[in-house]
């Protein structure tokens, strides 16, 4: 049985720490970031600048995290359910 509530913290914080270092890699080489980013994407970023500011690095970082650990708590809540358990 999985614990729904622990399992979902756990996202949450890894979600977060994840968002904290990806930030941190942003500031500290934005350019090698931006090509990184444009490859994930299939896309051309290359007219494209960063914008890092501490209200968006922490609005980011709990929506993201707050989103992740949600979701993961539902999926544990369906898993134990069709698993038989409560």
């Amino acid at each position: 049985m999985l614990n729904p509530v622990k399992l979902g913290l756990a996202a949450t914080i890894v979600v977060a720490v994840s968002w904290t270092i990806c930030s941190a890699l942003v500031v500290v080489a934005p350019g090698p970031m931006m090509q990184m980013s444009g490859q994930m994407m299939h896309a051309n970023l290359q007219g494209i600048a960063w914008t890092m500011h501490w209200s968006g690095f922490l609005i980011g970082m709990i929506a993201w995290s707050a989103i992740a650990g949600l979701v993961v708590w539902a999926v544990a809540m369906i898993y134990n359910r069709l698993a038989g358990q409560p």
